[in-house]
This record gives C-alpha cells, sequence and structure tokens, in this order.
C-alpha cells in the first residue's frame, strides 16, 4: 500500500557525515545534526505566559480561530492528515467513491505524490510554468470533475519559486470551482529577506475559501528536532483532521513546550534566520554568477534552487561529489534527471568553502 519514498532514503544520515552539506534546506546554522534536550537557539529564552498554547500561538499568526489550527508532529504528518481528510470524506457520512483524485504540481516534493497514492488516490500531475512559477491556468486544465484535492508547494521545492497571495487565491477558486481544496505546502514561505504581513513575513493561502496550508518549525526556524507542524483550514475541515489524526501518533507534550517558546520569541528567531537568508543568499548569487556552466536561476530571496549542470546529468554530479564529501540532491527525486537541488541552510563560514568544493567539482567536467 505504501511506496518506498526514494528521496526520503537516500538523504538519511547523509547530512550528519557530509563533510559540506549542500543538501539541507532548514536554516539550522551552525547547529550541528545530533538532537538537544533543548535546543541551542532557544536556550535562555523566556517562556509565554501560562495557559498559552500552540493552537492560540499559531492562530494569531494566521489571524485565524484556534479551533481553525491542527498540531502535528511536524509538516509532513500534517500534509498526511490533510490528504487523508480531504479523499476521506465526513467520518460517518456518505462519501462518493468515485471522488478520488488528486493534483499535484510538476516537479515537486516526493511525499506529496507518494503520499496520495498510498491512501489509494490516483494521483495527476500538472507542470509548473515558465522558470517554475505557479501556473493557475494549467492547473485548471488538469483539473477532473474527479479531483479532491489540489497541492503545491510554496515557496515551491525543489526551485524556490514564489507564488504571491493573489495567485493562490486564483488557483483556490479554480480548485473550488471544480469541487476540490486546494493544499498549500509553505514550509519554505517564510524565506523572504524582507517580510511581508503574512505569517512569519511570507505569503499564505491561509483563510481562502477550500485552502488548506500547512507549515511547521523546522525549515525557517531551523527546528527539525521538536517536530512540530500544522495545518490551518476552515472549522468544519480541521474537525475532521483532527478525527483522522487520531489515527497517527501525537505531539510529544516537550516538544510542544518549547514549541510555545519558540513561537512565543518568534521575532528574535526570524530575525537570525532572515540574517542567514540575506548571507547565503549573497554567496549563492555569487557563485552562479561565476558560473557559465551551470543553467539555472536562484529565486528573490531564496538559499535554494534547482540546477541544471551543462556538462553532467545531475545522477553523475551528485554521485561525484559525495565521493568528495558534497551533499546536493540529485533531481530525479523531483522528476529531472538532469537538475540537482543545491540548498544552504548552514552558516556563511560552512556554506562558502562548500559552495568552491562544488566548483572545484564542475569543473572536473569542463
Amino acid at each position: 500500500m505504501f511506496p518506498r519514498l526514494e528521496y526520503l532514503e537516500w538523504i538519511s544520515g547523509r547530512p550528519v557525515v557530509a563533510l559540506y552539506d549542500l543538501a539541507s534546506s532548514d536554516l539550522r546554522g551552525d547547529r550541528d545534526h545530533e538532537p538537544e534536550a533543548v535546543p541551542e537557539p532557544l536556550a535562555g529564552l523566556s517562556d509565554p505566559p501560562r495557559g498559552a498554547t500552540l493552537e492560540t500561538q499559531i492562530a494569531g499568526e494566521y489571524g485565524v480561530e484556534p479551533e481553525q489550527v491542527l498540531v502535528t508532529p511536524g509538516a509532513t504528518m500534517a500534509n498526511v492528515v490533510a490528504a487523508a481528510t480531504a479523499l476521506g470524506g465526513d467520518p460517518g457520512g456518505e462519501d462518493d467513491a468515485e471522488k478520488q483524485r488528486v493534483l499535484v504540481e510538476k516537479p515537486t516534493y516526493e511525499p506529496l505524490a507518494a503520499t496520495p497514492a498510498a491512501l489509494g488516490a490516483d494521483v495527476d500531475r500538472f507542470l509548473r510554468g515558465d522558470v517554475y512559477r505557479l501556473d493557475v491556468e494549467r492547473a485548471a486544465n488538469a483539473l477532473t470533475d474527479a479531483t479532491d484535492l489540489v497541492t503545491v508547494t510554496n515557496r515551491h521545492n525543489p526551485s524556490g519559486s514564489l507564488a504571491e497571495r493573489e495567485t493562490l487565491a486564483d488557483l483556490a477558486d479554480a480548485a473550488s470551482d471544480g469541487g476540490a481544496r486546494l493544499l498549500v505546502d509553505e514550509v519554505y514561505a517564510p524565506y523572504v529577506t524582507e517580510p511581508r504581513d503574512g505569517p512569519f513575513g511570507g505569503p499564505t493561502a491561509a483563510g481562502l475559501d477550500g485552502a488548506v496550508v500547512t507549515n511547521s518549525l523546522t525549515k525557517f526556524f531551523g527546528l527539525g528536532d521538536l517536530r512540530i507542524g500544522w495545518l490551518v483550514a476552515d472549522r468544519e475541515f480541521v474537525d475532521r483532521a483532527r478525527s483522522v489524526s487520531m489515527h497517527f501518533h501525537g505531539v510529544a507534550d516537550t516538544s510542544r513546550a518549547l514549541g510555545r517558546r519558540a513561537l512565543h520569541n518568534r521575532d528574535h528567531l526570524a530575525e537570525r534566520a532572515r540574517t542567514l537568508l540575506a548571507e547565503n543568499t549573497d554567496l549563492f548569487e555569487a557563485f552562479l554568477a561565476e558560473r557559465d556552466d551551470v543553467e539555472g536561476f536562484l529565486a528573490e530571496g531564496s538559499t535554494f534552487a534547482f540546477l541544471d549542470p551543462e556538462h553532467v546529468d545531475g545522477d553523475e554530479l551528485a554521485a561525484t561529489a559525495w565521493d568528495e564529501g558534497v551533499l546536493v540532491v540529485p533531481g530525479r527525486f523531483f522528476g529531472e534527471d538532469e537538475r540537482v537541488r543545491v540548498s544552504l541552510g548552514r552558516n556563511p563560514s560552512e556554506v562558502a568553502p562548500a559552495l568552491d568544493a562544488l566548483g572545484a567539482i564542475l569543473d572536473r567536467f569542463q
């Protein structure tokens, strides 16, 4: 029933032993991968007033009611619960057995297509537009009467392309007109050097009719050890999702406590993350400007990109790089064999020599 998640199996354990980690996309800075009882960025910070909950904190960030928030063990679990809820209908009600299709962008993060298939749905795909922009017309043309759910990422994983709320609203309308919901994985939405008015400074689809958004403390805040994620949607959907989530493991109370501390100090942590974003973006832009053998683009404010090396395919480059201790992600895990995803989430003092090492490897294929 559940297919292998090849990317997650491939990446498992590699960031820990890599000499140069250009694969991890979370903004962890100089933190290593060893778990900590209290993650270093949270050490010494104050806790919120007694009575605060993750649900109320997250709801305040999105401008919704706490009943519209479901906290999960990470964004991946939020996406699983969202898909299962959209496909499962109303527990105890009459399901439409014919409506079991999910439309997913291409390329995309592997579990977003594999998980609905594991849940028994047929998965259709639509191509993103030029420079991987979110093309609402292409998505609308790929919808069928049997589509239950349309799934996209924002920022797009793997390219980093960012869609604004107006585009997401158009897509939500197209999905709703076809009788489907829109799921937007927003773990990379806060990756902007100049924050906006949206949650954590990034755009969001939260509050749009028929939209479900997911996010976590893992990427922007670099707190993957906590495994704190969430979904935000209308009350009816969240109520059904809460019932679905009972089939999966819950969130540890210790993680909840540290998550509350993180959100209580969100401005302090966001400043740290945006400093890292800005410095690593500058390094990435300089690296790409010096190369005439790499095609691709770096979206403004992004620290990851989906690159096409001119003289070598993605698998060969990733394998050769790994032999030298440099970790990049082969594009085949996203459906494009010629490319690699390069991510800069570590401290600039580590990123600079990592890019130098990658450049030296690319030089071999000239």
